[in-house]
């Protein structure tokens, strides 16, 4: 952290409004967004096991994309609240716009790949002969709103960095409810089985974007911004969101790598490792949301050429982090003995699971520090930094989980790993924060 003088109490009184009115409409966001799937799972659930297996292989995928392609969102947010920052308002929505054209490019090519790739792309994640065509199916018709789910990550993007996030959570909420009505009326009213909950998420994603290009576009015409395509700022968009897309792969890849090794643990183990990585999920969706509040509020400042601004958000920010990560890891230990059951029965899993919880609740803090400085540093659009640090933090992760089972370790031993992962990732974002190299003012960086 850049050394600051402290903060004043009325300006703390600031930034704690500005927080919890940007984070927790943002949390809401996030929260609504894995709801869709757990709609279509329980609504397909009831047609049979073949076709919920083939909905389990199909949303894997989608859920993936989704993660893969959040640097338009992140991006996005720091671009345009630094122009809001700095009073361009036409500028920050062009910027806008540019990201959204990038994201239609992006929907477009993945359905050019999507489209002929299906059965293939099914086949290689492992589904089973019963399964691979519903999944097929289902993935099929799920790409053709694959661009409308961009739109909404790049038009999130553009609300969060005109500082908005209520009205992503007033649009997150309709879409679920939409598309839960839309899935029962289509897979039972209609007789369209799996093929017509793939239809009802695609109506919902199309309907979600249309509401956020209507939003958008309004705000153009109000500031007499250009709506066309500019290659040269889609190109831009695009350069800003590279260094993201290695970030995120990255992590996506220690993920994946943390499942690989439970599932070599034996079955008890991947068992409780996803009950435990799923609880992990769930508490980073409450730190993202302060992160995403850190995403817009530094871009802002930084826009404005306010780098004291800048400074003491980042250092109030940081005491929410470790203020949340507390609370959040008090409230794992007591619900310990509440949230195992709603998983599973088998006490062996139980057994194997509660220590791993311990240590998810013990570096609460860490992860804290670590989601808030994450978004601090996206939202100065230090993204070279970030894509470098976590190839860092993937390399120190990999070997060491890779031992754990080749010394006899179990999955406590992995998740203590996980939580050296994060202390790398605490480590590097500290270290970049206090250096105060992230501070670049002006309307770009």
């Amino acid at each position: 952290m850049p050394q600051a003088p402290a903060i004043p109490q009325a300006t703390r009184r600031q930034h704690d409004r500005e927080i919890v009115a940007l984070a927790v409409p943002a949390f809401g966001a996030l929260v609504a967004e894995p709801l869709f799937v757990m709609a279509d799972s329980a609504i397909v659930g009831h047609l049979g096991t073949a076709q919920l297996a083939g909905l389990g292989v199909a949303s894997a995928l989608l859920t993936t994309a989704v993660s893969v392609f959040v640097f338009l969102a992140y991006a996005t947010t720091a671009a345009v609240a630094r122009r809001v920052g700095s009073g361009d308002l036409p500028a920050a929505i062009r910027q806008g716009m540019d990201g959204i054209w990038l994201a239609l490019l992006l929907g477009a090519a993945v359905i050019a790949l999507v489209l002929p790739l299906a059965p293939g792309i099914v086949d290689v994640f492992g589904a089973s002969a019963t399964a691979a065509p519903y999944a097929t199916t289902y993935l099929r018709i799920s790409s053709l709103g694959i661009p409308a789910m961009l739109v909404v990550l790049a038009a999130t993007g553009v609300l969060r960095g005109l500082q908005d996030t209520r009205t992503p959570l007033y649009v997150a909420v309709a879409g679920f409810v939409a598309n839960a009505g839309l899935n029962v009326a289509l897979v039972y009213g209609a007789g369209l089985g799996i093929a017509g909950s793939a239809w009802g998420t695609v109506i919902a994603q199309c309907a979600m974007a249309a509401v956020y290009l209507t939003v958008v576009v309004r705000g153009a015409r109000k500031h007499g911004a250009s709506l066309r395509p500019d290659a040269a700022g889609i190109r831009t968009s695009a350069q800003a969101g590279l260094p993201l897309l290695v970030r995120t792969l990255s992590l996506r890849a220690i993920l994946m790598i943390a499942t690989a090794v439970a599932a070599r643990l034996g079955d008890a183990d991947i068992a409780a490792h996803q009950i435990v990585l799923s609880l992990w999920s769930l508490l980073a969706f409450a730190l993202d949301a302060i992160a995403i509040a850190g995403q817009a509020i530094i871009g802002r400042y930084l826009g404005a050429e306010d780098a004291a601004g800048a400074r003491a958000a980042c250092r109030r920010m940081v005491q929410w982090g470790i203020a949340a990560g507390v609370v959040l890891g008090l409230l794992v230990v007591a619900a310990r003995p509440l949230f195992l059951p709603l998983f599973t029965s088998d006490p062996t899993v139980k057994e194997t699971a509660l220590p791993a919880l311990l240590i998810v609740a013990l570096s609460q803090p860490i992860s804290g520090v670590v989601f808030v400085l994450d978004g601090v540093l996206m939202g100065a659009g230090d993204g070279p930094y970030l894509a470098g640090a976590m190839v860092v933090t993937l390399a120190v992760f990999t070997p060491v989980a890779l031992l754990v089972p080749a010394l006899g370790g179990g999955l406590t031993a992995l998740w203590a790993a996980m939580t050296l992962m994060m202390a790398v990732r605490l480590t590097t974002l500290w270290l970049r924060a206090r250096s105060g190299r992230w501070i670049v003012t002006g309307a770009t960086r």
